[in-house]
């Protein structure tokens, strides 16, 4: 079997986010944009989903539009609608009708069948006290690492 291509990640994501859980979505697309995406002409900054009626929607996800294609009207962040099984959209629209709790892509990628999916995430918003602690944490296992080294050197 073939592997995973990863098209995008957005790492942003989890400098901002704390991610609670993750889902595997398909991703309705145009044709033009399936080859688009294989170029890799896509960033996922500052894009969110959110589930309207019975639905979810990935909004702001940028797709620059094929190189060898008629681009008349096309629109790069027009909403595309995600891929998921009805019980899925329920159990999220409940949690996002919770105060801060939002649906962010972490990284497409096209699938060993060649199909574009998301990986879709469930996250709750930091504060930036929460992100310098975490900086704190990161530089001090960074220093750590560094002083066993050389110790063992």
């Amino acid at each position: 079997m073939a592997e995973a291509k990863k098209i995008i990640e957005n790492r942003r994501a989890r400098h901002d986010y704390y991610i609670l859980d993750t889902y595997e979505v398909g991703i309705a697309l145009e044709g033009m944009e399936v080859k688009s995406l294989r170029q890799g002409n896509v960033s996922l900054q500052d894009s969110y989903a959110r589930v309207e009626d019975s639905q979810v929607f990935l909004y702001d996800a940028h797709i620059s539009p094929y190189s060898h294609s008629e681009t008349r009207g096309y629109n790069p962040k027009r909403k595309r609608k995600l891929l998921l099984h009805r019980k899925e959209i329920r159990r999220l629209f409940g949690k996002t009708q919770q105060s801060g709790f939002t649906l962010i892509p972490l990284r497409m990628y096209f699938n060993e069948k060649g199909l574009a999916k998301v990986l879709l995430a469930l996250a709750k918003g930091k504060h930036l006290y929460d992100k310098r602690e975490e900086i704190k944490k990161e530089d001090l296992r960074r220093d750590m690492a560094t002083a066993m080294k050389d110790r063992d050197s």
